[in-house]
């Protein structure tokens, strides 16, 4: 049998001395020093609005009314403890989310190996590293297997540089081919990333194109308010001739109109969805991207580990030489196979290769001396076995490549290629082989060696179980499917018929993608299906004419070489379970367990989270129209009580719409046939021009209703008796809001039945506070309020009922005018 090198003289720690060395060294992360108040605090006393209660507090004092300096403050302590609660209920969403993405790394301790986590290296561990993986500390390396590492992180050089036992390799460096083990010297601060500042994790996502349209959006209605703010200020002023009451006029109007609640209810909408996922085992490694999710119109798959289920067998040998296909056990062709593979293989195709290699030839080679790493388009690989001088050569590869570099003529050629395209019709991948005997200084290249054709292996790989329905639940959505293989057309028209996916003839290759000019190119990815026989460089060619063709694009992906295809496309998709760190790393989302349903619970999550926050800033936008409007235009026309509403009424009510729409409407369940409607398009905006007038037309129908209502109790009545009367009718019309807005089509007999557990809540506690407003005197007073007749409390009922509900006349009228089956 093959020697497998076993690191019988690396002991590695011992676990009894990690505590101590930790203690020493602390943890392998990069830290920044600690800012002396935490962010979060910072951000909450700077938000416009806790600044501006501070104002009025301070006005309130200055004008001799201490009790509503009193009141304002207690609104202070409450908005800022609603904004810390918000924020760290999403720091620690996104801190979960961070422990479950933090990458692993595999040591020797107490002489076996271990996986921990990084962080948890100390100098003096023994890492074993792979093809794919990052480098997550500084170390020399013991022993190495063809070693060849992408230091651009370090040196800003894009070539592959390669490493020899007694090297040192940097944290943040990437493992482009062979393998290692090597002792850690330094951690975190100390390793040469650390001293220049470098965070591999200091990447920090562009703004989304939903961020850009609500900062737009919050920015205008910031400006109207700065503008409103200075027009009432000055024209209370020249009315009244009291700077401080006027100036409390126009903060009434500012705080109105600023809506702080939209970029609260966005961090916290993406911040709890990605945390939500993570518990189905669906990792975020960016909250963002949620967004996203919502909006995907394409998916590209590769096929193995995908499609598949990544678990190969080799199902038959055939051997050149002999002219046979013969079974696999004891064939020289799947021993040279055998000595072409890594000693300790990690990749599926060589462990079948492994496990189906019982039987060696008598003459096995002492060591293995070199490798020539995997490479070229398509690719090949070659191990050299023996002693200096005198050695066994042998390689795998695509059999073109292998073909080309045995130089068989053009009738060999055809006679292998018929027998390996039959196979590639079962769904079976296939792999050449190479071998030869070589004396001397081993050769540049490894096409330079004299290569005798062996033959090929065919492996299966079967189709995921239930994979079938995932597609359909993909098209259902209007989700179109691209596989993107490296594999043989035959093979994967094979795979793709059997899971329902695909029955025609027509595909893409490689060379194609490559020779095609750009349009022709996105011309064609509308068309086709199958992209067969792919390299790195045609799988990102194929991602960027989707993107260019405006599709919101996902990628599967598990190797190496599927990180730039990952990194390209909107969203990122690599399989925790067999996927490769760099393809994580590369990627916006991890399936822990590599199951392709998740996906579609992925895109729902998307698309309900999208739905919901939707409905919670047309809330916001429908509710503040009449703050607004009352916060002006009494003044503007010149009525008798202009200012009906003061600073404490606008942060009371303020009080109520932040959770509600941060809270209720994030917890809202997704609406039934969300996966059944097309994918929406990202680059519309957060609404259509419909959907926003509904809005409005929601806030102009309640101010309409307010301003009725203070218009015809002005005469004979106080400001505190009309201000009582509107300011009820408000609650009132802010609670019939919350449950119309819960769907945008469907009648209220429908959305009282979906179960959101805040549901009772919003409306028990809303109307605990309107109770408390009136049954309380103390309570009263300091909103300025009398008390009202059951006469007035039942039209304030009646006017906020039917200023609010006449849209679900709409709604009940459309839902009977649709077509019945």
């Amino acid at each position: 049998m093959i020697p497998h090198r076993q690191p019988s003289t690396i002991k590695g720690l011992s676990t009894s001395d990690i505590g101590a060395l930790q203690a020493k060294y602390g943890r392998n992360i990069l830290t920044k020093k600690k800012k002396l108040i935490p962010p979060l605090l910072v951000e909450v006393i700077t938000e416009p609005m806790f600044l501006l209660l501070i104002l009025a507090c301070i006005i309130y004092l200055m004008l001799g009314e201490p009790e509503e300096g009193i009141m304002i403050t207690a609104a202070l302590v409450m908005v800022g403890a609603i904004s810390i609660f918000q924020g760290i209920r999403s720091t620690r969403a996104l801190k979960a989310l961070k422990n479950l993405t933090e990458p692993r790394v595999k040591v020797i301790r107490d002489e076996t190996e271990a996986i921990i986590i990084s962080a948890e290296l100390v100098p003096g561990d023994v890492m074993l590293l792979e093809e794919g993986e990052k480098v997550p500390a500084d170390a020399i390396i013991i022993r190495s297997n063809d070693l060849f590492l992408n230091e651009s992180v370090i040196t800003g050089e894009s070539l592959h540089a390669e490493k020899k036992d007694g090297e040192t390799i940097y944290q943040g460096t990437t493992i482009q081919g062979g393998m290692c083990y090597a002792e850690v010297k330094s951690i975190g601060n100390n390793t040469e990333l650390g001293k220049i500042g470098k965070s591999v994790e200091a990447y920090v996502p562009p703004k989304t194109h939903l961020q850009l349209s609500i900062r737009k959006f919050v920015q205008r209605l910031a400006l109207f308010g700065i503008l409103g703010f200075a027009a009432i200020w000055l024209m209370n002023y020249f009315r009244t001739g009291e700077i401080l009451t006027s100036l409390l006029s126009g903060l009434t109007l500012i705080m109105a109109a600023i809506p702080e609640e939209i970029p609260v209810a966005f961090s916290s909408f993406m911040a709890l969805g990605a945390f939500r996922l993570s518990k189905k085992g669906i990792i975020s490694r960016h909250p963002v991207v949620i967004e996203n999710l919502g909006a995907v119109s394409v998916i590209c798959l590769d096929k193995t580990g995908t499609i598949t289920q990544n678990k190969m067998e080799v199902r038959s040998v055939f051997d050149y030489i002999k002219g046979i296909e013969a079974p696999p056990s004891g064939s020289d062709v799947l021993y040279y196979a055998r000595l072409a593979s890594e000693i300790t293989p990690y990749d599926e195709m060589e462990k079948a290769i492994q496990k189906a290699c019982s039987v060696s030839p008598s003459m096995a080679p002492e060591e293995l001396f070199f490798e020539y790493s995997l490479e070229g388009h398509p690719p090949m690989m070659t191990h050299v076995w023996g002693k200096e001088g005198k050695y066994i050569v042998a390689a795998k590869g695509a059999p073109e490549r292998i073909m080309e570099a045995c130089h068989l003529n053009e009738e060999e050629r055809d006679r292998i290629s018929q027998m390996i395209f039959a196979k590639a019709a079962e769904g079976h991948r296939i792999l050449a082989i190479a071998a030869c005997t070589y004396q001397g200084t081993l050769p540049a290249s490894q096409n330079e060696f004299p290569w005798q054709f062996k033959g090929f292996i065919s492996l299966y790989d079967p189709p995921k179980k239930g994979i079938d329905m995932v597609f359909r639940q993909f098209k259902e959505a209007g989700i179109q499917i691209k596989l993107i293989t490296g594999d043989y057309a035959q093979t994967a028209r094979n795979i793709a018929f059997q899971v329902g996916l695909y029955t025609g003839e027509k595909h893409i290759d490689g060379k194609s993608v490559m020779s095609m000019d750009m349009a022709t190119l996105q011309k064609n990815v509308k068309e086709q299906v199958i992209f067969a026989r792919m390299h790195p460089e045609a799988k990102l060619r194929v991602i960027e004419a989707l993107k260019l063709n405006g599709e919101i694009v996902a990628m599967t992906g598990d190797g190496v070489n599927d990180g730039p295809a990952l990194k390209a496309s909107h969203i990122g998709i690599a399989m925790g379970k067999h996927g490769t760190q760099i393809a994580r790393q590369a990627s916006d989302i991890i399936l822990t367990d590599d199951d392709m349903s998740k996906v579609t619970e992925a895109i729902e999550q998307g698309r309900k989270i999208f739905a919901n926050l939707k409905k919670a800033i047309r809330y916001i936008i429908s509710i503040h129209i009449p703050i607004i409007l009352i916060a002006s235009l009494p003044l503007l026309l010149n009525w008798k009580y202009p200012s009906i509403f003061t600073p404490i009424h606008v942060i009371f009510l303020e009080l109520i719409m932040g959770p509600t729409c941060s809270i209720f409407f994030e917890n809202e369940p997704a609406t039934p046939g969300l996966m059944k409607k097309q994918p929406r398009k990202r680059d519309i905006g957060l609404f259509t021009g419909r959907e926003l007038l509904i809005s409005i037309i929601q806030g102009l129908a309640i101010t309409a209703g307010l301003l009725g209502l203070h218009y015809h109790y002005t005469e004979g009545h106080s400001l505190a008796e009309v201000r009582s009367i509107v300011f009820t009718t408000l609650l009132l019309s802010n609670i019939f809001l919350t449950f119309t807005n819960r769907s945008f089509s469907s009648p209220i007999f429908h959305t009282i039945h979906y179960r959101n557990r805040l549901a009772p809540v919003v409306l028990t506690v809303s109307t605990l506070f309107i109770l408390i407003l009136h049954v309380i005197p103390e309570v009263r007073m300091l909103f300025g309020m009398e008390p009202v007749s059951a006469r007035e409390m039942i039209t304030c009922l009646t006017v906020s009922l039917v200023s609010v509900s006449w849209i679900e006349l709409v709604k009940i009228g459309n839902y009977y005018r649709k077509p019945r089956n």
